[in-house]
């Protein structure tokens, strides 16, 4: 075949689905993995019969595409992706272009664009989203890095991803790292949506005493309304429905009780505190995480520290959707997304990215893992004020705030007396009412600091900064 339009580095689920994607959409692609083996059986089975080609060598893959060159990187973030970098370096020429597809931290991204670029190579961190089918069928993509490198592939980019009614879901974020920025805090926003909904089903199981095809219906119901409909809320009704074919139970229940993390959720975090944003709602999730790793000590404690959930508390039934918790599921859903934008707005001014709020929500609308309808209202508030504090100040959901508190409140009381931990849903509740308070008590905080260290504090009543000698 003549010169190939596409390349792609790194034969995993996600790279081959992505080639197979490109190629659907008539970009013919060249392959290359680190075990010829591998493209072998790609070519052999997946790839059979498509406008695809394998290379044995960096050299003879990078031969075999067209000027300029285009190349998606997807391998393991960190030393694997500088490695391909050094190795593929020596074969480029002025105006080729690197994309990194990968999980990598931002400031990697930042260091390599102005590594490449002052070669003369393009370079673009792209985060993607949307898991081996939305790479296969359309993900959503955040390409950050010099405005002329993605213009160079904003065709290719926008015929691959995800479609919704306002465009494709792939946008130019903005400089530097800020595309894997982005991504990072997508995955924050994820693991607090992801706990938030375990904190749902263990309430509905322990307390309501519902079973997996009630509960199922449950997140049935929760899926058909505005609030809640989700990717995820659809994928937690199937995850309790399904049967395992081995024993015939349901798979769920059989599975151990320590959940993984890739290092995104962290990076959310730590961004967040770097900032100056306060994510509680996020970090509850990461430690949830860190909590479940510890299933040896949890069986070991609950032998000395027993507690009775047998508790009478009215979460309602599956004829009204299980009201109050359906009312703390969206609050707590709610803040997760809002911590995630105030992150964003944050690094756009610190790191001069210049995020265009608005873009963001739509290319998250479709393809992606926190894909719902709350991102069409997001949508809407940033575009109504660009300059919006906080989710909290637009009227929509203001109004969801005020209507559904009371039961937020009510599910956190009734987990706290039922010993049932819900990290998310009572860490939204802190949250929420930290921000209806007009006086929090730090301004004992700050007495206590100037007392031992004499960092002074300000007062309400009159200007400057303010020093007590409190030990005389």
């Amino acid at each position: 075949m003549s010169k190939a339009h596409f390349g792609l580095i790194g034969l995993g689920v996600m790279g081959e689905n992505l080639v197979l994607n490109a190629e659907r959409n008539g970009f013919s692609s060249i392959v290359y993995n680190r075990t010829f083996s591998k493209t072998e059986t790609f070519l052999k089975g997946r790839g059979f019969g498509k406008n695809i080609e394998g290379a044995k060598t960096i050299q003879e893959f990078v031969d075999k595409l067209e000027r300029p060159r285009r190349i998606l990187m997807m391998v393991k973030a960190g030393s694997a992706t500088d490695a391909v970098i050094n190795n593929i370096s020596e074969y480029l020429e002025e105006g080729d272009l690197l994309i990194d597809g990968g999980n990598s931290q931002f400031q990697d991204t930042e260091r390599r664009v102005r590594q490449l670029e002052s070669k003369s190579f393009g370079y673009i961190g792209m985060g993607v989203s949307g898991g081996a089918k939305g790479a296969l069928e359309g993900p959503s993509m955040m390409p950050g890095g010099t405005k002329s490198s993605y213009d160079a592939i904003e065709n290719l980019l926008t015929k691959m991803a995800a479609k919704v009614d306002d465009g494709p879901c792939v946008s130019y974020v903005g400089p530097g790292g800020s595309g894997h920025f982005v991504k990072t805090v997508h995955n924050g926003i994820e693991y607090g949506i992801e706990q938030i909904l375990a904190e749902a089903y263990d309430l509905m199981k322990r307390i309501s005493r519902l079973d997996s095809n009630q509960m199922s219906q449950v997140f049935s119901q929760w899926n058909k309304t505005e609030e809640l409909s989700s990717y995820l809320v659809e994928i937690t009704e199937i995850c309790l429905k399904t049967k395992d074919d081995f024993s015939g139970e349901f798979v769920v229940e059989n599975i151990l009780d320590k959940a993984g993390q890739k290092g995104t959720g962290l990076w959310t975090v730590i961004s967040a505190l770097e900032l100056g944003v306060p994510v509680p709602t996020i970090y509850a999730s990461l430690n949830a995480r860190v909590m479940s790793s510890l299933k040896e000590q949890r069986m070991e404690v609950e032998k000395f520290l027993p507690f009775d959930v047998d508790h009478e508390f009215n979460f309602g039934n599956i004829s009204n959707s299980m009201k109050p918790l359906f009312d703390a599921v969206v609050l707590s859903t709610i803040a997760s997304y809002a911590q995630g934008m105030d992150i964003l707005k944050e690094a756009s001014t610190f790191y001069n990215y210049d995020l265009d709020m608005p873009s963001i929500a739509q290319i998250w609308k479709g393809g992606c893992i926190i894909r719902s309808k709350l991102l069409k209202r997001i949508q809407d508030a940033y575009e109504k004020d660009p300059n919006l504090k906080n989710l909290i100040f637009d009227s929509w959901f203001n109004n969801q705030i005020s209507n559904k508190l009371d039961n937020l409140s009510y599910v956190v009381s009734a987990a706290s007396k039922a010993s049932i931990p819900v990290p998310c849903l009572s860490s939204t509740l802190d949250y929420l009412n930290s921000y209806r308070t007009n006086r929090l008590p730090q301004n004992l905080v700050q007495a206590m600091r100037d007392c031992f260290g004499s960092h002074t504090y300000e007062r309400i009543d009159r200007d400057g900064s303010f020093h007590t000698e409190w030990l005389q």
